[in-house]
């Protein structure tokens, strides 16, 4: 009885298709590894893709024909449970569910393997859930809080039923070990190190690319560089963007949203990227340093196993603007080599990825004659 990997019928699992993220790009490299995988995803929005979305055949939820869906698919959580019981998975030697909140929780078929790649368990139920209710009008947060904890005990229930769990990261395989008593493999995502690469000479302005949402600190940055009065660029849109204006110095421009050709230029003329946030892994600094580019980052999360400290970056520990003003001023006095900092993140490449998976999931497969 043998395997090979093109031989498997395999489904692949996403959360939602409606805005372009971290656990998007690692569902475009999860399809080069399985191109005739399908793909089922609870709402699907073409228009908001990149092209490159337009080759998988997607497959949605009930959710996707409710009025307004796509507009306000991040209230639509708490129905997502019954959206993703909802597929119809029979046939499927390997379900591959890419998850940062409800994909994990499809129903299975007896004989299949289900092997879940998990970027962190679900923010809204476990560490953000303080962080959402505030955002919300305070008529509705009894609503949405009782929502929420019923989320968590959904999450702990279907965490049992997946066969597998892949972390994204050390920081993630340990959230997954307290929260769901589960042990996790660590394969990092990759990062497109053949588009990603340097490309002339550094100018004096640093960068942050990030969504503006509370939870990425992109204020620390902004409060830091405007004491400083260095050059920033502020790449991303979000929620966040009209009080960090309302903040910033003359010396901050805000770029909004771009290309990935766009951001690939920031990167490369960039003096360093600023890493403000605690990310579960956070594809961004391997990026940055795919074009050669030091990171400054706060040394938690993620950040600890993308970046080398003193070698491709420096690490902030305390999460304040005086402390990142104070890396800030020791990266300025440190000479970074640009072909360690390149090699470093070569390590992260698609093709490694794409080795690590296919490795992992020929273990764990269903045998099939030859």
């Amino acid at each position: 009885m043998m395997t090979r990997l093109q031989d498997l019928r395999v489904a692949l699992v996403h959360d939602w298709l409606v805005t372009l993220g971290g656990a998007d790009r690692v569902l475009l490299a999860l399809h080069h590894l399985f191109p005739r995988a399908p793909v089922y995803a609870a709402l699907y929005d073409p228009a908001h893709m990149p092209e490159a979305f337009a080759d998988l055949e997607v497959h949605t939820s009930w959710l996707q024909r409710l009025p307004g869906a796509l507009a306000r698919h991040r209230w639509l959580v708490p129905l997502m449970p019954s959206g993703v019981r909802g597929y119809d998975l029979s046939g499927f030697d390997v379900v591959f569910s890419n998850s940062h909140a409800c994909a994990k929780g499809v129903s299975v078929p007896p004989g299949s393997v289900h092997i879940c790649y998990c970027h962190t368990p679900m923010r809204y139920a476990w560490d953000l859930r303080e962080t959402y209710l505030a955002a919300l009008p305070l008529v509705a947060r009894p609503l949405a809080a009782a929502g929420l904890s019923w989320l968590r005990s959904w999450d702990t229930t279907v965490a049992k039923t997946v066969d597998h769990f892949i972390a994204n990261s050390a920081f993630v395989a340990a959230r997954i070990r307290r929260y769901y008593g589960r042990e996790a493999a660590v394969i990092h995502p990759p990062v497109d190190t053949t588009f990603f690469t340097p490309d002339g000479a550094a100018e004096e302005f640093f960068l942050v690319v990030s969504r503006l949402v509370p939870y990425k600190r992109v204020d620390l940055a902004v409060e830091a560089f405007t004491r400083l009065r260095r050059p920033l660029v502020v790449v991303g849109d979000g929620p966040e963007l009209p009080r960090l204006r309302a903040m910033a110095g003359p010396t901050v421009r805000f770029a909004g949203e771009v290309s990935d050709a766009a951001l690939r230029g920031y990167y490369r003329r960039c003096r360093a990227l600023v890493f403000p946030g605690v990310e579960d892994f956070g594809l961004v600094p391997v990026e940055a340093q795919a074009c050669a580019r030091p990171v400054i980052a706060y040394g938690e999360g993620g950040a600890l196993e993308s970046v080398r400290d003193g070698v491709t970056g420096l690490f902030f520990r305390e999460q304040s603007a005086d402390a990142l003003m104070d890396a800030v001023h020791a990266a300025e006095g440190q000479t970074f080599d640009p072909r360690v900092i390149r090699a470093h993140a070569e390590t992260f490449s698609v093709q490694g990825f794409e080795a690590r998976i296919g490795e992992f999931v020929m273990d764990r497969a269903p045998a099939k004659a030859a």
